[in-house]
């Protein structure tokens, strides 16, 4: 049978071919984004080697150069003939390297570009090191001596050892520094604070009784003196923490003198084999996940971050689930069907499209100033003028979400609810179960699945969102976690850092653009597997139900 050009497009079967093709080609992308930011992101927590060389500019002074490779490109030649210099004229690329020579307190700059045919005498020795700092970024050079005090406690190649002992030491002591201004010094500070503001009311309201007032004045001295024994206990761990100094000579004979208190990591990329590599990048990617961020968000973790981000999330879809679904139940099972249900519809669609800024805006104006502002007045007298509702803060933003991914599950909702057939809903009252035991037994578990399909674009929508985010709640840096132990542990009046505004400021407003520009990969990869899971852990509860209630479907 033969088969002619028409009638295999009458057929269909190019139309087959074409949404393959389409399909294919928007996985493959998809695919190769991700593998672009996983490959840019997590490539940089390796431990590269640390090289030194002669930097010999024609025409200029000679210079040495330490540090690690960072990124590399090929340049015209004509940029740099262009810029007065000499000596490749017989070249049309020249490949010019980026190099994290770190060292800022000394040489300003933690980067610098240097052309690869100009380095001359390239060497990998072992006894580089890198060291990790608090502040400053990292420092590359050569270990000389370990001092406690003012005393020398090893020097040359028992340095080394010396300064791992000497870490480890002052690593615990910042862990229990940390665990005493955070959680119990804090915890003091939140009873003070209480104390404080229920004092302040009983004198607003005329009930601050001398026996009321001597309780609270005990309660309030039982707190300071534990305070001032932490505090005590505080200033010993300083002294201790700061007893040991490290002496590190730069490729170009400099000295400078480092407390080990300010290093988080002291390594020998150079020295290390695969394993310790491994071993290396292992810490790094997990110091990544599960610390704080320091250096202006440019190095350290981003764990508050991602705690923020879930925990934004999950109150978001606790509190527009049920609006969604009552507000889609009504109009579907209740409402008359006419000229208003269709206008609400209409209006709920129409919501679905307007920009998030719009909805930040209300956010501010209406839930914070307007509503925040009266939560204050009546539930919070003793803390004015200081807001506690007031301000933007975690609640606020959840609702400002929850309304923004509202018109989402309402129509998710809607649609399962209309497939649904009649005779379901005839066949329950006919055996006589009223309008709303119908609802609730049989209609709403076998429209579950529609319900976390519109969770599901909801979370997928709201986690990403960041323009909403800056106007309600969202911060560069939020110095505790919005859930900790101090009453009443969960702090919905709290701000919070979010991923997707975290990968914003370290892009754009960060003041040391290429060491930021790693994290920003590794950022976007971590929030896109953040929204993959918590969408998986939707899809999975949606098939669950989907098979559960597959034998009422019709």
């Amino acid at each position: 049978m033969k088969i002619t050009v028409k009638s295999w497009f009458k057929s269909g079967s190019p139309w087959v071919w074409m949404n393959a093709g389409a399909v294919s080609i928007s996985l493959v992308m998809v695919i190769g984004l991700l593998a672009l930011i996983a490959v840019r992101g997590l490539g940089h927590f390796w431990p590269s080697s640390i090289m030194t060389a002669d930097y010999m500019v024609p025409g200029q002074n000679s210079r040495v150069v330490m540090g690690q490779l960072a990124d590399d490109e090929e340049i015209p030649v004509q940029r740099l003939i262009d810029a007065g210099f000499t000596g490749l004229d017989n070249q049309e690329l020249v490949t010019r390297q980026l190099v994290k020579v770190g060292n800022r307190d000394v040489t300003g700059s933690d980067f610098a570009w240097v052309v690869q045919p100009w380095l001359e005498n390239i060497q990998y020795p072992e006894d580089a090191i890198a060291l990790e700092r608090r502040e400053w970024g990292n420092f590359y050079g050569f270990l000389k001596e370990v001092r406690e005090g003012d005393s020398v406690v090893a020097s040359g190649s028992e340095a080394w050892a010396a300064l791992n002992a000497s870490m480890d030491r002052a690593l615990n002591i910042y862990n229990e520094i940390h665990r005493i201004e955070k959680k119990d010094i804090g915890a003091i500070n939140s009873k003070l604070e209480r104390l404080r503001l229920q004092e302040r009311g009983l004198e607003l309201r005329n009930e601050a009784t001398p026996v009321v007032l001597a309780n609270i004045a005990s309660q309030r001295a039982e707190l300071d003196a534990e305070y001032k024994v932490l505090e005590k206990h505080l200033g010993d761990l300083y002294v201790s923490f700061t007893r040991d100094n490290v002496l590190v000579e730069t490729l170009g004979g400099q000295t400078v003198d480092i407390n080990v208190s300010k290093i988080v990591r002291a390594y020998q990329p150079n020295a290390m084999g695969l394993g310790g590599k491994i071993a290396f990048y292992g810490s790094k990617v997990w110091e990544f996940i599960a610390d704080d961020p320091r250096e202006a968000n440019t190095e350290g973790g981003i764990f508050p971050a991602i705690f923020g981000t879930v925990m934004m999330v999950i109150i978001m879809s606790v509190i527009v689930t049920p609006f969604g679904v009552i507000a889609a139940v009504y109009l579907r099972e209740y409402a008359k069907q006419g000229f208003v249900t269709r206008v609400i519809r209409i209006a709920v669609n129409n919501l679905a499209g307007v920009p998030s800024i719009v909805y930040g805006v209300f956010g501010l104006g209406f839930f914070v100033y307007f509503l925040g502002g009266q939560m204050d007045a009546l539930f919070f007298p003793e803390a004015l003028p200081a807001p506690t509702f007031g301000t933007p803060g975690l609640m606020w933003a959840s609702i400002t979400l929850a309304l923004l991914t509202l018109p989402v599950v309402i129509v998710a909702t809607e649609e399962g609810l209309s497939r649904i057939p009649s005779s379901v809903r005839e066949g329950s009252l006919a055996l006589g179960a009223t309008k709303a035991e119908t609802l609730w037994r049989v209609v709403l578990p076998m429209a579950s699945p529609a319900m976390m399909t519109g969770l599901i674009l909801a979370v997928a929508r709201a986690a990403g969102e960041v323009a909403p985010l800056m106007l309600v709640g969202v911060v560069k840096l939020a110095p505790s976690l919005p859930l900790d132990g101090n009453y009443p542990f969960l702090h919905l009046d709290q701000k919070f850092m979010h991923l997707g505004f975290h990968i914003y400021d370290v892009g754009f407003q960060s003041p040391n653009v290429e060491a930021a520009r790693p994290l920003v990969y590794a950022t976007a990869l971590l929030l896109v597997i953040v929204i993959a899971s918590l969408n998986l852990s939707a899809v999975a509860i949606r098939n669950h139900l989907r098979e559960k209630y597959k034998a009422l479907e019709v």
